[in-house]
């Protein structure tokens, strides 16, 4: 793990919004397959709570740090809000939906990151 954990946690985050996008991607791309089911990615707390991604210890008087790898977060059926007659079950606007969740969660990182950056830059500058 790097120095600066929030940097981790947010290259983390996108990679996790890269595979959700992808899996969506691929959802939309079989929406007139017949039998496709659609699938979805485990939310990114239940990944990270299993990565078990802690902080980096400095002193002695902080609390306890230790690195852990992190793992890509399982794919699972998605609940879809129908399931037509050929037994497909992606729902084009569900998809869309989430799709725009992903950008807005990729806007707040790039955002915070940025943020972060200015803050840390302007703190080595004096």
């Amino acid at each position: 793990m790097s120095d600066m954990a929030l940097f981790d946690l947010a290259a983390r985050n996108a990679k996790w919004l890269g595979a959700r996008q992808a899996v969506i991607a691929s959802n939309v791309a079989n929406v007139h397959t017949p039998g496709y089911k659609a699938m979805e990615m485990r939310a990114f707390e239940d990944t990270l709570a299993r990565t078990k991604l802690t902080l980096s210890a400095t002193s002695a008087r902080h609390l306890g740090a230790t690195d852990a790898p992190v793992t890509d977060g399982a794919k699972r059926e998605a609940a879809s809000w129908d399931t037509v007659y050929s037994g497909n079950s992606v729902n084009l606007e569900q998809q869309m939906l989430k799709a725009g969740e992903v950008t807005r969660a990729n806007s707040l990182n790039v955002s915070l990151v940025k943020a972060f950056h200015r803050m840390y830059l302007s703190s080595v500058k004096g």
